[in-house]
C-alpha cells in the first residue's frame, strides 16, 4: 500500500442540533486500498460519502483528500476521483451514449468514443449504447453508474452499492474488474454494500458504523474473528440487531 489518499479527523456532522449523524469518525485510506464501509441502513454510511464528496460540509472536525483540505479545495479533489452508486441515476431522457459523451466532456476525456464504447463493452452493456437511459433496466442502470465513474481514470472511487440490483454472474463480473482496476491503476476505493460477498472479495480493511460512530474496525477476517463469528453477513446480521455490550468480544458502549 501507498501513502494516505484521504485523511479524516475526528469528522462529526448534524443535521438537527445534537443529534449527530456522523459522530467522532476518523479514518485513513491508502493508496490501492479498498475499504468496506459497513453498518445498518441509518449508520452513516451515506453521509460520509457526501462528506467526502463536498455536498455537505461537516458540522466539525477535518477531511484531507491527496493531501488538500474539503470542501475548501473540492474542484481539484474531484478531478481526481468519482463516484457511483446503483440509486443515483443518470438523466433518463438522454442516450446512454449521450450521457456518457456529456461526462466525458467535463471530466476532458481524451479519445472519449472509444473510452465509453471499452467501458460498456467490459460491463456488457454495449448493445445498449443508443438506448435511452430511462428504459435500462435496473442492473444497467448501475452499470452505467460505474462507466461513468471510470471515465476520468480516477485515484479514488467512490462506491455505493455497486452490485445492486445485478444478477450474480453480473456482479462477479464487476468484482473482478475492480480488482483489476486496483491491480493495474493503484485505485482506492471506499466501498458500502448489503452484500457481505461483495466486502470479503474486494476489501482489504472494513469499518463498521453504528448510529455515526466507529463500532469496530479490521480486515474482514480480523474483525469476524475477534467477534467469534462464523462469517462477514453473521456478524453483520448480529451488529444491527443486538447492542454491543451483548455481543461476544465487542467493544463496550461507553466506547461507541
Amino acid at each position: 500500500m501507498g501513502e494516505f489518499v484521504i485523511s479524516v479527523e475526528e469528522l462529526r456532522k448534524e443535521f438537527l442540533r445534537d443529534r449527530p449523524v456522523v459522530n467522532g469518525l476518523s479514518f485513513s485510506l491508502r493508496r490501492g486500498e479498498a475499504l468496506g464501509l459497513l453498518g445498518p441502513n441509518g449508520a452513516g454510511k451515506t453521509t460520509v460519502i457526501h462528506l467526502l464528496l463536498g455536498l455537505t460540509t461537516p458540522t466539525s472536525g477535518k477531511i484531507t483528500i491527496f493531501g488538500l483540505p474539503m470542501p475548501e479545495k473540492r474542484v481539484e479533489v474531484l478531478e481526481r476521483l468519482n463516484f457511483a452508486s446503483a440509486y443515483a441515476l443518470l438523466p433518463s431522457n438522454l442516450t446512454v451514449r449521450q450521457n456518457l459523451m456529456t461526462f466525458a466532456r467535463l471530466y476532458g476525456v481524451a479519445r472519449p468514443r472509444e473510452k465509453i464504447e471499452r467501458l460498456l463493452s467490459e460491463l456488457e452493456i454495449g448493445p445498449r449504447i443508443d438506448q435511452v437511459t430511462g428504459q435500462l433496466s435496473a442492473g444497467e442502470a448501475a452499470r452505467l453508474s460505474l462507466c461513468k465513474a471510470l471515465l476520468n481514470e480516477p485515484e479514488i472511487l467512490l462506491l455505493d452499492e455497486p452490485t445492486a440490483g445485478l444478477d450474480p454472474d453480473i456482479a462477479d463480473k464487476v468484482r473482478q474488474l475492480l480488482r483489476r482496476l486496483r491491480a493495474e491503476r493503484g485505485i482506492a476505493m471506499i466501498y458500502t454494500s448489503h452484500n457481505m460477498r461483495d466486502v470479503e472479495e474486494v476489501c482489504d480493511r472494513v469499518l463498521f458504523l453504528r448510529k455515526g460512530r466507529l463500532l469496530v474496525e479490521g480486515s474482514p477476517e480480523e474483525v469476524v474473528r475477534s467477534f467469534r463469528c462464523e462469517d462477514l453477513e453473521k456478524l453483520f446480521i448480529q451488529l444491527a440487531r443486538e447492542r454491543k455490550q451483548d455481543l461476544p468480544g465487542a467493544i463496550s458502549e461507553e466506547h461507541e
